[in-house]
């Protein structure tokens, strides 16, 4: 599911007008609200009109959230489209500067790419997505059009990262995200029938790691494992990325899977130690 459907139907909940509150700030809901109408499902650019089609507010307040944003610097426009700007950036990087299993997690993260000269990330469940909390970048990297900074979000369905998180949900929850996701087809390789998808999760659960190719970007792969916490919960997802091409289903099953299971196991111990 994209950021804007998960955004507009938070409005339409009335998350975002919580009057009843009064230590609740309605206007930095919308703030926050606007900002996360932007996304890369072509939502890059939005005019005022967009913005308030998407997150359910009124053009007036859509209006006066990115005048605010704009005059802050979060947002630039160039005639009637609004879009980002880099100070944005600096709101996800606090997190993963300063959280702890972030800062705990890079080192295992930079190892995990060191040994397999591939960009490896760490990721959590947020909503109907998948967020990456920290990446480790190998050098020259072929593969940085995935897009996997700090902060990027990914749909679930057709991820090694979300997968990961979808084998371990009850049955219940799985049900309820197949009926309201949107499997939007990304390429000719994601699988996006409720038949397909259940089938490759029962081969997660059996196999406790996921395999993506080409799902979400051609000719990028993706192996993910799940990281647990000690009462056996999944927590978050850890994986690799690579080019197709370069890399066989036997060096991923021998040789990255070891690497990358023996990176979950000492995230795991990471949170022991926070907690």
């Amino acid at each position: 599911m994209s950021v804007h459907r998960t955004v507009a139907e938070s409005a339409k909940q009335g998350m975002l007008f919580r009057s009843g509150d009064p230590d609740f700030m309605t206007s930095l809901a919308r703030g926050l609200a606007v900002i996360r109408a932007f996304d890369d499902m072509g939502h890059r650019r939005l005019s005022i009109t967009d913005v308030g089609r998407l997150t359910g507010l009124s053009r007036g307040v859509a209006r006066r959230c990115l005048h605010t944003l704009q005059q802050l610097g979060y947002v630039a426009s160039e005639g009637r489209l609004f879009f980002l700007q880099p100070k944005v950036l600096t709101l996800g990087y606090a997190y993963a500067k300063t959280g702890s299993f972030p800062l705990a997690a890079q080192p295992i993260l930079d190892l995990i790419s060191s040994r397999l000269s591939q960009t490896s990330v760490l990721a959590i469940i947020d909503g109907d997505e998948v967020v990456s909390i920290t990446s480790a970048i190998a050098p020259n990297d072929r593969v940085m059009s995935i897009k996997l900074s700090v902060g990027n979000r990914l749909p679930i369905f057709c991820t090694a990262l979300g997968r990961v998180f979808m084998a371990s949900w009850p049955e219940s929850d799985l049900e309820s995200y197949i009926d309201r996701v949107n499997f939007v087809q990304r390429t000719e390789y994601t699988l996006v029938t409720r038949g397909d998808v259940c089938g490759e999760l029962s081969r997660v659960r059996s196999n406790g790691y996921a395999i993506v190719d080409q799902e979400f970007e051609l000719r990028v792969g993706s192996i993910a494992v799940p990281v647990k916490d000690l009462l056996g919960h999944v927590v978050a997802s850890l994986c690799v990325v690579f080019q197709v091409n370069d890399i066989s289903r036997d060096e991923l099953l021998n040789y990255f899977l070891p690497i990358l299971k023996e990176g979950a196991l000492r995230l795991k111990n990471q949170l022991a130690e926070i907690a």
